[in-house]
């Protein structure tokens, strides 16, 4: 295996270009100030990378190990994470948009002003995360594990919620769609006033 030095010199700022850093090992390193378009990093151990304002662009991720990883303003758009590990990861101030995170696992990762808008997190182990105040505009949702979550004002715009498992999840003052009170699991899941109101709408009961 081969790290990322070895692969691309120097460390510094610059753009890589379509680099195969597969099964690479950057565990500890510190990435500044770089940007990355159609890498392919698949199977790569990221354990403890940090990343400081570095932008990936429709690269592969693939069962990455991104483990306790931190990322500060750091973009990761259309990128691939099929089955990566973010067990601990931390991402503040970045973008994840229209990345696809499938069959991923997300135990005690933090995630503060990040914008998750058309990200796809089909069947995503998110249980317990914190996630209020986030942008999960048009998110991929689909039977997503959100089991104690906290969504408190996120804004679910047009988030696809099929089978999505949403017991002890707390969505007071989060902005959903109708068909989400439909497709969802809501048993369980705690709501305020305005939004039980539009769940019954939603479901042709009459409030009165």
């Amino acid at each position: 295996m081969s790290d990322l030095t070895g692969r691309v010199a120097p460390m510094s700022s610059g753009t890589t270009t379509g680099a195969d850093f597969t099964d690479a090992v950057l565990v500890g390193e510190k990435l500044e100030d770089r940007s990355f378009e159609g890498c392919d990093f698949t199977g790569a151990d990221l354990a403890t990378l940090r990343t400081v304002r570095c932008s990936f662009t429709d690269c592969d991720f693939t069962a990455v190990d991104l483990g306790r990883s931190r990322h500060l303003s750091s973009a990761f758009r259309g990128c691939g994470f099929d089955r990566a590990h973010l067990v601990e990861a931390e991402f503040a101030g970045c973008t994840l948009l229209g990345s696809m995170f499938n069959d991923c696992r997300w135990r005690a990762a933090r995630l503060h002003e990040t914008d998750l808008t058309l990200v796809g997190l089909t069947r995503a182990d998110l249980r317990n995360l914190d996630l209020s105040g986030l942008r999960l505009r048009e998110a991929n949702l689909n039977e997503a594990d959100l089991r104690g979550a906290d969504l408190r004002r996120a804004d679910l715009s047009g988030a696809r919620m099929l089978r999505t498992r949403l017991r002890g999840a707390d969505l007071r003052e989060a902005r959903v769609e109708p068909d989400a009170f439909v497709q969802a699991d809501w048993e369980g899941a705690v709501i305020d006033v305005p939004m039980a109101i539009a769940y019954a709408a939603a479901r042709g009961l009459r409030v009165e």
